[in-house]
């Protein structure tokens, strides 16, 4: 029985791999056995690490929320709550974004959530 190969189609398959690892370093771009491989785990991190990126944006935005609390005398954990039971509708990224770039708005909703917690 002759040898079955599978011709074009392994060709575009490789062809695909490689231009996958285009730019890669060293032989990761250049032989198909180790861009397979390469290709793989950049896949493979780019997938983990999408998922990632979100939890590193929140702990960004909570320890720059909790900067600027201890920096007016009021807790994390305490304006959190009081803005919760306030029914302030702004997330963690808007409220991080105030405490840097609009002061003066970020100290009102500190004292709100001092009236609040008092």
């Amino acid at each position: 029985m002759p040898r079955a190969r599978r011709g074009s189609a392994g060709r575009r398959a490789k062809n695909r791999v490689l231009k996958a690892a285009k730019g890669y370093r060293g032989s990761r771009s250049k032989l198909y056995r180790v861009a397979k491989e390469a290709t793989r785990r950049s896949s493979l991190f780019s997938y983990r690490h999408r998922r990632m990126k979100k939890r590193d944006y929140r702990s960004l935005w909570i320890v720059r929320i909790r900067a600027a609390c201890e920096a007016r005398g009021i807790s994390y954990s305490r304006f959190m709550g009081a803005l919760i039971q306030k029914e302030v509708g702004l997330n963690r990224s808007v409220l991080a974004a105030m405490a840097v770039e609009d002061p003066a708005c970020f100290d009102r909703l500190v004292e709100l959530a001092k009236a609040s917690s008092a």
